[in-house]
């Protein structure tokens, strides 16, 4: 097996405060991987269905090209071309788009596919839109099995998928959170999803992070002393250098990514 791994694709949902959603596509002999969704063409076309209290916050650039099915197809690819989906979590800005690719087999930890179909508190009630699920995704669920990947827990081996990609749990922001490990021939790179949210909360000198995005973070963790210790840990990978550790809404670590792609 000898997958290409670089693109790096950026949805614009711009806010006030820069941020972007940074989805992972990887072509492999077998297709094409895709990790994170970003918003999708149904929140598009129906910006209510993302709820009205995230849209006057977050003020998304709901713009149908920066979709990652548009954008998919800006890179030659047909739709039916992305085979696997690996949601770092459900969130509606990381899962608006499962929709636009309903034949792909989305492969999601077991405690994040639990937290979607009970919708238990508030919180989920409002971060898991029942649109972006209605069309019965075709689950792979995943559990931890002894496997360890610097440190961490690791699910490796996922069905239909090379060896080259695993889910690391990082639980925290979400019940059932992972960051994504890809090896892509010069080491690995790690998209961590929302395990943080700014590049200099990983300054291994001065850990640091914007008050609002702070207090945030802690406002919607559903285990903030989780989320806290999973992004100390993480903050001690990039440290060591040997993995290129990104997370999905900082500008910055988007344009690293792609210079260094």
């Amino acid at each position: 097996m000898c997958p290409y791994f670089g693109s790096l694709i950026v949805l614009k949902g711009e806010t006030p405060r820069g941020m972007v959603a940074h989805v992972l596509l990887i072509e492999t002999n077998d297709g094409l991987v895709l990790v994170d969704t970003g918003f999708g063409l149904g929140d598009i076309a129906e910006p209510s269905r993302l709820g009205g209290g995230f849209e006057r916050v977050a003020r998304p650039a709901l713009d149908p090209a920066e979709t990652a099915i548009e954008q998919v197809k800006k890179l030659g690819f047909s739709p039916s071309d992305v085979r696997h989906i690996l949601p770092t979590h459900l969130d509606l800005d990381h899962a608006g788009g499962l929709p636009d690719f309903p034949d792909a087999s989305v492969h999601i930890f077991g405690a994040e596919l639990d937290a979607v179909t009970a919708r238990a508190t508030l919180n989920e009630k409002n971060r898991y839109r029942p649109a972006h699920f209605a069309h019965n995704p075709k689950w792979v669920r995943h559990e931890v099995s002894g496997e360890r990947w610097n440190g961490f827990e690791a699910v490796r081996d996922l069905e239909g998928l090379p060896p080259e990609i695993l889910l690391v749990p990082t639980k925290g922001h979400t019940r059932g959170h992972v960051a994504v490990a890809v090896d892509d021939g010069r080491g690995f790179m790690l998209h961590a999803g929302d395990a943080y949210f700014h590049h200099a909360e990983m300054d291994p000198e001065r850990p640091r992070c914007p008050v609002g995005l702070r207090i945030f973070q802690r406002a919607v963790a559903m285990d903030d002393v989780s989320r806290q210790r999973n992004s100390e840990r993480l903050r001690l990978l990039a440290k060591e250098g040997n993995v290129r550790v990104f997370s999905a809404h900082d500008p910055l670590e988007l344009d690293r990514m792609r210079e260094a792609s």
